[in-house]
């Protein structure tokens, strides 16, 4: 049976995903660098502060000298954006697109890694009509990026909102609102096609959950194990809030012919704080958000339903606390950092440098964080596919000392699932007899069944020991006797 080819070859090509440098083509986590804020740490001193953590790409929400010469030499990519209330004159006067280029991208570049120009953000529904400005701003833009020989380095875009859109449910059905198609995203999307350029979308499971709490799961909202939601458009099962409304975004453009057109996510993030009435807001959901989609995306697994094989690039909102953002309490609470540069939440990052760039994160999901309160706010963690039944209390990071039992994460995908268990079953020395054919735990006769009881014959010979339930985010701790169809996993070998 395939499932048991001694396949190391596969298992090293998911750990050089992990070890690559980030580049062009591979998987990038960034940070927006908002500063609606008055009590905000110097430019000289985030810059210090990005190299610390391993933060190599921002995105700003203007193009501010102050942070462009601070960012010079440093190697870390900027996007810099030319802001809505200039929308008006740079579609009007090539002159003035000319000008703004020279003066916020070529002044600075190569130095600064200027690599992207976000021409206005959410257009489509900012207050004063902008709309009608966005594609000759962005035409002109591009004309001069031409004239000045960056039109190969530097990319121009415009960051969407998920409301462009007329449908998004199911992920299958998605399309775009219906009057903004022909008079700005074709034209829009042709010049990002031609141009070679990219789709940004922002994009926030948390808005979806906080308005929907009766019908969308914390855990589903978290990329946190869950059931997964079918689309019966496609049979696809999805297991994140996140990849559902990425598809969404996907099918539309799948709707006008772009399928082509790359798409980064130029915002996503989850709050620490929100008034009573936002339910979710909080550190420890927006710990886990950030961070498994942070895990999620640096271990080159950042690939929906729809387009498995995509390398998503993906920037976190927000670097700061902003005391100056108007609206709900959220809207000041999306940051990684409080303005005295200490972290909002106990995230770990380290910096790979060379042998990974970006940011990563060390979930610490099923233990109790100093208040003595779960990480998890849900008790119903269950696993997502393969009949394989139980509470999930996620990777344990210390020896345990109760029974517990590991089982596949079928969110990873068949791919990763199947790699793993070929580890697993063959140099790994699982004992895998039992899910042969005709064997008690051949039945249900699935990647994410048979993981499950080859990833726990392995933990529970490698003694439970921190780490051997990980299999680069293919396996998790469950703490409930899981069964495969009628056989129950075992707890010692």
């Amino acid at each position: 049976m395939e499932h048991f080819s001694s396949n190391v070859f596969a298992l090293l090509l998911l750990l050089i995903s992990i070890s690559l440098p980030s580049s062009e083509g591979t998987p990038a986590v960034g940070v927006n660098y908002g500063r609606v804020a008055n009590n905000l740490p110097s430019a000289t001193k985030v810059v210090q502060l990005l190299k610390s953590h391993g933060i190599s790409q921002i995105k700003l929400y203007d193009a501010d000298p102050a942070v462009l010469r601070a960012l010079s030499g440093t190697g870390i990519k900027v996007v810099v954006t030319l802001p809505n209330e200039q929308l008006a004159s740079a579609s009007a006067r090539p002159a003035f697109a000319l000008s703004w280029v020279q003066r916020n991208v070529a002044a600075y570049y190569p130095s600064t890694l200027v690599h992207a120009i976000a021409v206005g953000n959410e257009v489509f529904v900012d207050p004063r009509n902008l709309t009608s400005y966005l594609v000759p701003a962005m035409q002109n833009i591009h004309a001069a990026l031409v004239q000045l020989h960056l039109d190969g380095p530097v990319k121009i875009s415009s960051p969407i909102a998920l409301t462009a859109l007329q449908s998004s449910y199911p992920p299958s059905a998605g399309a775009f609102r219906a009057e903004l198609v022909e008079p700005v995203l074709r034209p829009m999307l042709e010049l990002i096609r031609q141009s070679g350029s990219y789709l940004m979308v922002n994009a926030y499971p948390f808005f979806a959950y906080e308005a929907n709490t009766d019908v969308i799961s914390l855990d589903y909202a978290l990329f946190r194990p869950n059931p997964g939601v079918l689309d019966p458009g496609t049979n696809h099962r999805y297991y994140s809030l996140f990849d559902a409304q990425i598809d969404a975004v996907f099918a539309a453009l799948s709707a006008l012919k772009y399928d082509d057109v790359k798409v980064v996510v130029s915002e996503t993030g989850w709050p620490s704080k929100g008034d009573p009435k936002e339910t979710g807001a909080g550190v420890n959901n927006a710990a886990a958000y950030n961070g498994n989609l942070i895990n999620r995306v640096l271990s080159g697994n950042a690939g929906t339903p729809l387009r498995p094989t995509a390398d998503l690039e993906v920037y976190i909102f927000a670097l700061f606390n902003e005391n100056q953002k108007p609206g709900p309490t959220s809207e000041r609470n999306y940051g990684l950092f409080y303005p005295d540069e200490q972290k909002v939440y106990d995230v770990q990052f380290t910096f790979k440098g060379a042998n990974g760039g970006g940011l990563r994160w060390e979930e610490d999901r099923g233990r109790h964080n100093k208040t003595g309160s779960s990480s998890s706010s849900s008790n119903n963690n269950n696993n997502n596919g393969g009949n394989v039944k139980g509470n999930g209390s996620g990777r344990l990071s210390e020896r345990t000392t109760g029974e517990t039992w590991c089982v596949a994460n079928a969110a990873v995908g068949k791919k990763k699932l199947q790699a793993a268990l070929d580890y697993a079953c063959g140099e790994g020395g699982a004992d895998c007899k039992e899910i042969q054919p005709g064997a008690t735990c051949y039945d249900p006769n699935t990647v994410e069944a048979h993981a499950s009881y080859a990833f726990n014959s392995y933990y529970q010979k490698k003694g439970r020991v921190a780490g051997t339930c990980d299999f680069l985010g293919a396996g998790y701790v469950v703490s409930q006797l899981p069964k495969i169809g009628n056989c129950a996993l075992p707890t010692r070998y």
